[in-house]
């Protein structure tokens, strides 16, 4: 008797430097916060659901018009509704994401434009921000970017699931913030 109540005594005593812990991890933990934040925190919610139709598939290497069993999307689009698209079907059921967002060096002669003052960005930012997106640094840039997409990822994740994301230096550390905001401090 008195070992099972030494173990629930240990349990409980556990339990509660964990729960002090996190409050303590919670109250001074570092908040990201930059211009626009509050105009993209739940624009997830307002993305609208589109419907995936098939256009063509891949059979043997061949491109077909026919539906294939391989379970595979290629989807072209905007990447922020094509998840949102994927939601009704994979939420909370992929294991592993990958994603290689623009590194945001300003660089626009690159493979890629690298820089988020794309025509595309700009007029969805104008949108959603709204006046405020004009005063907007490239940094605020690219975090109204990627807020609401980390989010849909997040509820595409299963919950023993894990994410990789590509990036450098000009970014990372708001990754990082963001990521911790997003998904977890104790996931990251």
């Amino acid at each position: 008797m008195q070992e099972k109540f030494k173990s629930n005594v240990y349990v409980m005593y556990t339990y509660c430097v964990y729960l002090i812990y996190n409050s303590f991890v919670a109250q001074y933990m570092p908040i990201l916060n930059w211009i626009g934040k509050d105009k993209v925190v739940n624009h997830h919610l307002d993305v609208p659901y589109r419907v995936l139709e098939h256009q063509y598939g891949f059979n043997n290497g061949e491109e077909s018009k026919a539906q294939t069993s391989s379970g595979n999307k290629i989807i072209h689009g905007d990447n922020l509704e094509a998840l949102k698209s994927l939601l009704p079907e994979y939420e909370g059921k992929i294991k592993c994401i990958y994603i290689d967002p623009p590194y945001n060096t300003g660089n626009e002669a690159w493979v890629y434009n690298d820089n988020v003052n794309d025509p595309k960005i700009k007029k969805w930012l104008g949108q959603v921000v709204g006046k405020e997106s004009e005063d907007l640094s490239r940094h605020d840039k690219w975090l109204c970017m990627m807020y609401p997409r980390l989010k849909l990822l997040h509820k595409l994740l299963a919950d023993d699931g894990a994410i990789f994301i590509s990036i450098d230096d000009n970014e990372q550390a708001n990754l990082k913030l963001l990521c911790d905001e997003i998904f977890g401090k104790l996931c990251s």
